[in-house]
C-alpha cells in the first residue's frame, strides 16, 4: 500500500498537469481556429479547399494535442511509438472504410469533379453539394433532405455535374395525331419556343418529328437556355406548348381501345 500511495502521488501531479493541458489545449485550439477564419488568403481559394484544409488543420491540432498530453502523463514517447506502429496494422485493417474515404477526400480535391453548389448526381444520390469534409460529402436534395455520402464511394462512382457548364438543352416530347402536317406542328413548337425570354436562340432551337404509331407522331424538342435557367424553361415550356396546340385545334394521338375478356 505504501508503494502504491507513493506511485499515486508522484503521478498525481501530472494527472493534474495533462488535465489542464487538455483543457488550454482544447480552448486555444478553438482560439487558433477562429484566426485561421480571419486569414484573407481563404477568401482567395475556392469554398471546397477552404473547407478541408480548416478540417485538416482542426484534426492535426487535435492529434498534436493528445500526443502532448500523453507526453505530460509521463508516458516514454518511444513506448507510445511503438504501441502505434504495432496497433497500425489492426487500425489500418478496421479502418478500411475510413481510410478509403480519407484518400477520396483528397482526391476529390485534387481531380474536383465538382464544387461546393455545384448540383449533381453520384452513388445513388442528388443534390446541390454543401459541403466536403474530410471524409464524406453533404448534398442538400431538392426537396431540403440532407444526403451524406462517402468520399470513397463518389470517388468509384460516375459523377453528374449538371451545372458545371453555363449552358444546359432541355429536351422534350410532344405528340399529336397522324392527321396533323407536321410542318404546321414544327412552326406552331418553334414560334412558342422564340416567345420565350428563357430560350436561347444560338445554339438554335430544334423540333422535328422523331418517331410514331398508327395513332399519332411524336416530335422531340431540344431548347437551350442558361443552366440557372433550365427548370423555368422546362415547365414553362410543357405548358406554352400545350396551350398553342389547344390554341391550333391540334388533335391528340386517337386511342386504341384494348377489350380482353378473359
Amino acid at each position: 500500500m505504501e508503494k502504491i500511495k507513493d506511485m499515486l502521488a508522484g503521478a498525481g501531479g501530472n494527472i493534474v498537469l495533462a488535465i489542464v493541458t487538455s483543457i488550454v489545449g482544447f480552448y486555444l485550439i478553438k482560439y487558433l481556429m477562429k484566426l485561421i477564419d480571419r486569414v484573407k488568403g481563404f477568401e482567395k481559394l475556392d469554398p471546397t479547399v477552404t473547407r478541408f484544409v480548416k478540417n485538416f488543420i482542426k484534426w492535426l491540432l487535435y492529434v498534436m494535442l493528445i500526443i502532448g498530453v500523453i507526453s505530460v502523463l509521463g508516458v516514454p514517447m518511444a513506448q507510445v511509438i511503438a504501441v502505434l506502429a504495432s496497433a497500425g496494422v489492426a487500425v489500418g485493417l478496421a479502418l478500411q472504410g475510413a481510410l478509403s474515404n480519407l484518400a477520396g477526400g483528397i482526391l476529390l480535391l485534387i481531380v474536383r469533379p465538382f464544387n461546393v453548389g455545384d448540383f449533381v448526381e453520384a452513388a445513388g444520390a442528388s443534390g446541390v453539394v454543401q459541403s466536403i469534409n474530410l471524409f464524406y460529402t453533404v448534398l442538400l436534395s431538392g426537396d431540403n433532405k440532407r444526403i451524406t455520402v462517402p468520399n470513397g464511394n463518389l470517388m468509384n462512382a460516375n459523377v453528374v455535374d449538371y451545372t458545371a457548364e453555363p449552358l444546359r438543352r432541355v429536351d422534350l416530347e410532344f405528340s399529336c395525331a397522324k392527321s396533323e402536317k407536321p410542318a404546321q406542328i414544327q412552326k406552331c413548337i418553334l414560334d412558342t419556343v422564340a416567345a420565350s425570354k428563357l430560350a436561347l436562340q444560338d445554339p438554335a432551337p430544334f423540333a422535328r418529328v422523331s418517331g410514331g404509331t398508327n395513332e399519332g407522331m411524336i416530335f422531340t424538342v431540344r431548347v437551350w437556355c442558361r443552366t440557372e435557367d433550365y427548370w423555368d424553361l422546362y415547365f414553362e415550356l410543357n405548358q406554352s406548348i400545350v396551350e398553342a396546340f389547344a390554341a391550333r385545334g391540334v388533335q391528340a394521338p386517337a386511342l386504341r381501345v384494348l377489350n380482353d375478356r378473359a
